[in-house]
């Protein structure tokens, strides 16, 4: 046995409890992270469930070619973009207002009443948050609707006008996960050095001004760390739509998640699903890069 191999095992042997801590997260990420790479061959070949993957013919790039040639491809790509970057933007601006009004707050038992109600909807998952705008929006009977009407406003089958849907999606997704969000806001905010704030309000500063020159510009490191992150899942979006999603308003809500969805668990096509997932992987790591690449840039702060 070398030198090294012996001090790595002293070493594992020494700290064998920190160890054996870490053994449930170490087996969970080799078992549901990196086993599956072994899967991803299947992009490249003609993959059947009833032939098996040492079976399954080699094929190239043909899988990849096909996938771009489909013109529901491209409208998903465009849908999910969209969706994403529009989460992204409401996802950066409404946590960071929802901390910056609760940090503001000077009755700190409403302002944890105001915490308690927008961290809620974080905690109920997508079917039940889904239905419930779902059935608010409703035609029949919808409360939005039923408070339109008394403005002489006609019903509006907002899930079912593609015109709406998409900010139907973008308003669901600010309320259920803003709230939760900001809670990582509302720790940067209340780590500032108070001695800024009593310096400024010397120099005869607003709580506007405050949160203008001091606040904001304090946070922006946290911002752009939650921004990079955000961006790694910009193509992620599968849920939300999953339970919202119906075929009137297809041509706006077809995003990647559900394509891969609809290619490789309804219609069987495994090859074209995992040569899609394989390709969202791809780009999601490049955005991240590219983002990553302006924010340090931009402001020095980035995390690679």
């Amino acid at each position: 046995m070398s030198s090294s191999i012996k001090k790595i095992y002293r070493q594992i042997v020494r700290h064998r409890f920190a160890y054996l801590l870490m053994a449930p997260g170490i087996l969970f990420f080799l078992v549901f992270n990196i086993y599956p790479l072994y899967f991803l061959q299947i992009a490249f070949k003609k993959y059947s469930v009833f032939g098996g993957l040492e079976n399954a013919k080699w094929v190239g790039l043909d899988n990849f070619r096909r996938l771009f040639a489909t013109k529901y491809f491209g409208q998903a790509l465009s849908n999910t973009l969209i969706l994403s970057f529009c989460n992204i933007l409401v996802g950066m601006v409404v946590p960071v207002a929802i901390a910056l009004f609760i940090n503001e707050l000077r009755n700190r038992r409403f302002a944890r009443f105001v915490q308690t109600s927008v961290y809620l909807p974080h905690f109920l998952s997508w079917v039940i948050a889904g239905g419930i705008w779902l059935s608010l929006l409703s035609p029949q009977g919808g409360l939005v609707n039923e408070f339109l009407g008394l403005f002489g406003v006609e019903p509006i089958f907002f899930a079912a006008r593609p015109d709406l849907f998409r900010g139907v999606l973008v308003f669901t997704y600010a309320w259920k996960s803003a709230g939760w969000q900001s809670i990582i806001y509302l720790a940067a905010v209340t780590g500032i050095d108070s001695s800024l704030y009593e310096a400024a309000r010397i120099d005869g500063a607003s709580r506007m001004q405050c949160m203008k020159w001091i606040t904001i510009p304090l946070i922006l490191p946290t911002i752009s760390v939650v921004t990079i992150l955000q961006v790694g899942k910009v193509l992620e979006l599968f849920n939300q739509v999953f339970v919202m999603y119906n075929p009137v308003v297809a041509e706006v809500s077809e995003t990647l998640g559900t394509y891969v969805y609809n290619m490789g668990i309804v219609k069987g096509d495994m090859s074209f699903a995992t040569t899609l997932g394989l390709f969202k992987s791809l780009v999601s790591v490049s955005l991240v890069l590219i983002t990553n690449k302006i924010s340090k840039k931009l402001s020095g702060n980035s995390v690679v």
